[in-house]
């Protein structure tokens, strides 16, 4: 079967050790300790212009003397790049996040305990028991359209509809360990079981999706550019980002649709450990959620509504799979396998 490859450019005390330690919130001691540091290096997925350096300005706004430097990439290279600085002894990170960067780094060692001041905001589903990794925003996974390209009638409403022979060579996805692929692959075994799962698979390969090594933003803003009719796995979020801008894109509630949870964690010895805290407090904090929502993106926190409410299950009235990272851990590498072996 002929497959499609696109590639693209893609001395001061600690005030906390390294244990699961709950605190007020807004203590003024974890402030000065990393004023005394000085600065925070940020490990991170998220893409630059949307999140990272609105979050960093705003951080280093609330808590002059702090300063963010970042390193971006996608959860599998950040956490390997941390576990390699650990094995090295030159741990260079403070804090990290991602939907599947946490497991790794926490069954290699590296991960330190850290409860933060507002932890107790969240349902228990939203942070780790051990206290490693916390969530900070939600994820939904869902097909993307191009609404110039694929007519109403046609706009599929069922996995079995992808089969359609008048979207074959037109379906596009990420060629991401999270998004795109993985994440429709990982629905479809999760809801429809292994047998059934791996049957809808191999007719969907005969289907010639188009595997693009891109970032899932970028997949949605070539979607709605209408270089591809439908993408699968993107962020829904991004779509409402896109179509802000004039494009003709939205988002399918086709289920199933997986809903990778976003985490934030503190590296075991991190050079910078208090400025490390503090940063994770101001992420989980209301005030951090509520930035979050402000640049349109899902916060993780109940009680701050995201600015498109129908973008989640209770605005938009669908179901959603939450994939901790127990499930995710157990199942990566199958789905792995099964995307190289039917799409590569």
């Amino acid at each position: 079967m002929q497959r499609r490859h696109i590639l693209s450019l893609a001395g001061a005390a600690l005030v906390a050790c390294h244990a699961n330690i709950a605190r007020a919130a807004a203590d003024p001691s974890l402030y000065e300790a990393a004023k005394k540091e000085g600065e925070l290096v940020w490990y991170t997925t998220l893409i630059l212009d949307t999140a990272v350096r609105p979050l960093m300005n705003a951080f280093q706004k609330k808590y002059p003397g702090v300063n963010v430097k970042f390193s971006r990439a996608d959860s599998a290279p950040q956490a390997l790049k941390i576990i390699n600085e650990g094995r090295a002894g030159k741990m260079q990170a403070d804090v990290f996040d991602g939907t599947e960067t946490s497991a790794p780094i926490i069954e290699a060692g590296f991960a330190a305990k850290y409860v933060p001041a507002d932890s107790g905001k969240y349902p228990a589903e939203m942070k780790d028991p051990n206290g490693y990794w916390h969530a900070f925003m939600l994820y939904y996974l869902t097909p993307a359209v191009n609404t110039d390209l694929v007519k109403p009638a046609d706009i599929p409403k069922t996995p079995d509809d992808l089969l359609d022979p008048k979207f074959r060579g037109k379906i596009a996805w990420v060629m991401s360990s999270s998004t795109g692929a993985i994440s429709f692959i990982s629905g479809i075994l999760l809801t429809m079981g292994e047998e059934k799962g791996m049957d809808y698979l191999r007719k969907l390969a005969k289907q010639d999706i188009i595997n693009v090594d891109i970032t899932a933003r970028a997949m949605v803003d070539r979607v709605g550019a209408g270089e591809y009719p439908i993408a699968l796995g993107i962020f829904n979020h991004h779509t409402v980002m896109t179509a802000q801008k004039g494009a003709p894109v939205t988002w399918l509630k086709l289920e199933p649709i997986v809903a990778p949870l976003a985490l934030v964690g503190v590296t075991k010895d991190a050079p910078h450990p208090n400025a490390a805290r503090l940063f994770v407090d101001f992420l989980i904090s209301e005030e951090g959620q509520k930035l979050f929502a402000d640049l349109d993106f899902l916060p993780a926190m109940p009680g701050v509504p995201p600015k498109t409410p129908t973008l989640t299950p209770a605005g938009g009235g669908y179901k959603a799979i939450y994939l901790n990272q127990e499930i995710v851990g157990k199942n990566q590498a199958n789905w792995n396998k099964v995307f190289k072996e039917l799409f590569q």
